[in-house]
């Protein structure tokens, strides 16, 4: 109980500090003098978090003899194969059994990064860098041009231009700038849609710190973190589906004899 109310006590005072807009990284971005950079420091932060979680688990599992045999009660390699296991079964519901093993290790990066990235702003002295336009835009454009060049690559460049013409010849010429528009704004809506959430969770929870700065808003942070794990899950969502059209195989030739 008391190791409880200590840890309230710290997450209180932490708080606090945070709804001022101190922030951890804040400092560290105006030591370097680039403050207007606090969410690149902080997006680089959690990918070299993502790197030593992922050295560790190999570390764990290369002392196990029998790897087959899970540990006993929740440990750091569970977790990490209960998340394994969580996102294969959703590639394998999108993908289909035959490429989710082939793009397993992209959606399982993606959504990985996204969630540790809107999470880690629940976190008193941190904001969240996919806050940030910046940060969201770039991980849409990585999407974009990953499920393009795949597209390119499983149907060969012809290919993969023919499948925006739709599947008759006749409609070619109109419906394949609609197409070729709605593809290039894919990334952009991908951006906004978790720039926007994200933006608006931080605010929510700063606004109540600051109504009651020595109250833990627990309800909010039940929410944000809800909000976490939507966000990061429609966004990978989505891109698997632009992913599996765009390296979807389709008979030109028959389609457009009907």
């Amino acid at each position: 109980m008391k190791r409880l109310l200590f840890l309230v006590t710290i997450l209180i005072s932490f708080e606090a500090i945070a709804s001022g807009g101190y922030t951890y990284i804040g400092v560290l971005a105006k030591a370097a003098h680039i403050p207007e950079k606090e969410h690149i420091l902080t997006f680089i932060f959690i990918g070299l978090l993502i790197i030593c979680g992922g050295l560790l688990y190999r570390i764990k599992l290369g002392k196990i003899k029998n790897k087959i045999i899970p540990d006993k009660g929740i440990t750091f390699r569970n977790m990490v194969e209960a998340y394994g296991s969580f996102i294969y079964g959703e590639c394998k519901a999108v993908l289909g059994d035959k490429d989710a093993s082939k793009y397993f290790p992209y959606v399982a990066t993606i959504f990985l990064v996204i969630l540790v990235s809107n999470l880690i702003g629940l976190i008193p002295g941190f904001a969240p860098p996919t806050a940030a336009l910046n940060t969201t835009l770039a991980i849409g454009i990585f999407s974009f041009c990953y499920y393009n060049l795949k597209g390119i690559k499983e149907q060969g460049f012809i290919n993969y231009i023919k499948h925006f013409c739709g599947p008759m010849w006749v409609l070619a010429a109109l419906i394949f700038p609609i197409e070729i528009l709605s593809n290039i704004i894919r990334p952009v809506s991908l951006a906004l849609r978790l720039q926007g959430n994200m933006m608006g969770d931080h605010t929510v929870m700063a606004t109540f710190t600051d109504l009651a700065p020595f109250i833990v808003p627990i309800p909010f942070y039940l929410l944000g973190i809800l909000v976490c794990i939507i966000q990061a899950y429609v966004f990978t969502m989505l891109s698997m589906v632009y992913l599996s059209l765009a390296t979807e195989h389709h008979d030109h030739d028959e389609s457009h004899a009907h």
